[in-house]
């Protein structure tokens, strides 16, 4: 099994990696398996079905889907071009993609809600069709959303391990751990950090150079959206009313600093506020990297903040090792459970993220592979169960906060793994495994459809 780091760290837009990102993603690949599939077409329709119609207003995924026909990916987004285009769009109900005829396209009504059964699939389920000027169906895709901006076809997800072994192109890599314990054993056998081997295997499709920077630029990213967040004030849009408390908690934070107003724990409002900032800028539909999801995608980079500005001995050279050691760890979740809140409720988020980040901070303050893997077992132990349940659809509520909460659980697991040798009860490959069956035990109504939990228990003022 290898995912690469820049798999699990996609630069992006928010608010959401699986009904944002992933949809964008599906647009673009539908239009290069038309211009394949020869014809001409006339008029296109989008059909959403199970948690991408019940939140898809909430998460943008109608927009989504436009701009993915407008012919943008996630990172290729240029605000304001986009808007206009956009706007053009809902005027003239015609998409103009390169290599292809203008293309009949009202979002308004070719953009269709399905509240009936999810596909078969996955419960982020989308059909694109393609049609003729006399109503003949040209082509139609199903894809599925499948979390953390990753998308595949019916047929991809039907045989994974062809789509896997034809995404390596036939590469091979030094360590190919399926399992932490295999990750733990390579370890030791090898004398390398999880982070080496996992740089290891990047370096088999990239160079030195083009992996540095990579990490660089994932980094830069992350840290941009923090700065941004803490800078910006106001209502974040949607209909909730949500004011943006990242810039008031940091004056606030800074306003104490060497005051005796100051306490103990202030530094876990630092790791919050770090986080809040993210999400905010989420929320806003902003640019930031999925970690391993945009719901989930202030945990790591407030650790890594917190690591810089609060930890002794810091180093920023140690980024990468940071980025190195969550990805493999984000992938061994990914690839053995689940990274979806669709799928595996906030526990897929929020709690892949915490391990992430707490195997990330645990590698960086000299942990070894057996105290990296403890602490990602820690963080993600105390997320197990924990639902997805959005108001009204939006990655603002409980999602914002829940990051902050997601990265003090984070520095949490990683100081206590820190204070052992390695050695404990739990694996984190069972761990793993029960955060599998308990998302694939859940109620549906508890994976990102807003049918249950805090999204129906709203304040009535």
């Amino acid at each position: 099994m290898f995912l690469s780091v820049f798999d699990i760290f996609k630069i992006g837009i928010g608010p959401s990696s699986s009904h944002t990102m992933g949809p964008m993603t599906a647009a673009v690949r539908f239009l290069d398996q038309l211009r394949a599939a020869g014809g001409t077409p006339a008029r296109l329709r989008v059909t959403l079905h199970g948690s991408l119609a019940f939140t898809g207003k909430g998460h943008a995924t109608d927009r989504a889907v436009a701009l993915g026909l407008i012919g943008y990916t996630p990172a290729g987004i240029v605000p304001g071009e986009a808007e206009e285009k956009l706007a053009r769009l809902h005027a003239e109900k015609i998409v103009r993609p390169a290599g292809l005829p203008p293309l009949g396209f009202d979002p308004q009504q070719d953009i269709v809600f399905n509240y009936g059964p999810p596909l078969p699939g996955h419960s982020n389920g989308l059909i694109f069709e393609a049609f003729d000027g006399a109503g003949n169906t040209l082509l139609r895709e199903v894809y599925y959303s499948i979390g953390g901006g990753f998308v595949v076809t019916e047929a991809e997800l039907a045989n994974p391990v062809k789509t896997e072994a034809s995404a390596q192109g036939g590469v091979t890599r030094p360590y190919p751990f399926d399992s932490a314990a295999e990750m733990l054993d390579m370890a030791k056998a090898s004398g390398k950090s999880i982070a080496m081997m996992k740089r290891e295997n990047e370096l088999q499709s990239q160079s030195s150079a083009e992996l540095e920077a990579g990490l660089d630029q994932l980094w830069a990213t992350m840290d941009g959206c923090i700065e941004r967040g803490l800078a910006q004030q106001g209502e974040l849009p949607g209909g909730l009313h949500v004011k943006r408390r990242a810039a008031v908690i940091r004056a606030q934070l800074e306003k104490e600093k060497g005051t005796n107003l100051a306490q103990p724990h202030v530094t876990s409002d630092w790791l919050s506020v770090y986080a809040m900032a993210v999400n905010e800028e989420n929320a806003a539909g902003g640019k930031v990297v999925t970690a391993p999801t945009n719901g989930a995608a202030g945990v790591v980079p407030a650790v890594i903040r917190y690591y810089l500005d609060h930890c002794v001995g810091a180093e920023r050279g140690r980024v990468s090792e940071f980025l190195l050691t969550a990805a493999a760890i984000g992938g061994l979740i990914k690839h053995n459970a689940s990274i979806s809140g669709a799928e595996a409720g906030c526990q897929g988020e929020v709690g892949s993220a915490s391990a992430m980040a707490a195997a990330g901070l645990c590698a960086v303050l000299g942990g070894t592979p057996a105290q990296v893997e403890n602490a990602a077992e820690i963080a993600l132990e105390h997320h197990l169960g924990m639902t997805c349940d959005p108001a009204a659809g939006l990655v603002q509520v409980p999602c914002i906060e829940r990051n902050g909460i997601g990265a003090i659980k984070a520095v949490a697991a990683a100081s206590l793994a820190l204070r052992g040798d390695g050695s404990h009860f739990m694996p984190l490959d069972n761990c793993i495994e029960a955060m599998r069956q308990t998302g694939e035990e859940m109620s549906t109504k508890f994976k990102e459809t807003s049918l249950g939990g805090l999204a129906v228990n709203l304040p009535e003022c």
